[in-house]
This record gives structure tokens, C-alpha cells and sequence, in this order.
């Protein structure tokens, strides 16, 4: 899931990145792209921790 989802990412950067460099820009697609994009990476980074959070449980306990 984790590969599929970074393979989406790449794929709506490249479509960003094309509609940029094209002669007819279509805003609609780069925002589309764009919010993929933003999706994607809240996911992805979704699952990584914390930095504090060793300090916190140490604060706890």
C-alpha cells in the first residue's frame, strides 16, 4: 500500500510538473495534482513518530 501510494504521488507530481511546462496551462489539473500530492504525504507521514515521544513517556512514567 505504501509503494502504491508514493507511485500516485509521483505520478500527480509529473502531471504538475507537465501542465507547468506546457504551452495551454490548465490550473485545474495542477490543483488536482497538487492536493494528490498533499494527501499522499499527510498519509505517508501519518505513520512516522514522533520526535518528543520518548520524552514524553519518559515524562509520564
Amino acid at each position: 500500500m505504501k509503494v502504491f501510494k508514493i507511485l500516485i504521488m509521483i505520478l500527480a507530481i509529473s502531471v504538475a510538473l507537465y501542465e507547468q511546462v506546457s504551452a495551454e496551462k490548465n490550473i485545474y489539473i495542477v490543483i488536482i495534482a497538487i492536493a494528490v500530492f498533499m494527501y499522499g504525504m499527510m498519509q505517508l507521514s501519518a505513520k512516522t513518530p514522533s520526535k518528543n515521544q520518548d520524552k514524553e513517556e519518559q515524562d509520564v512514567d
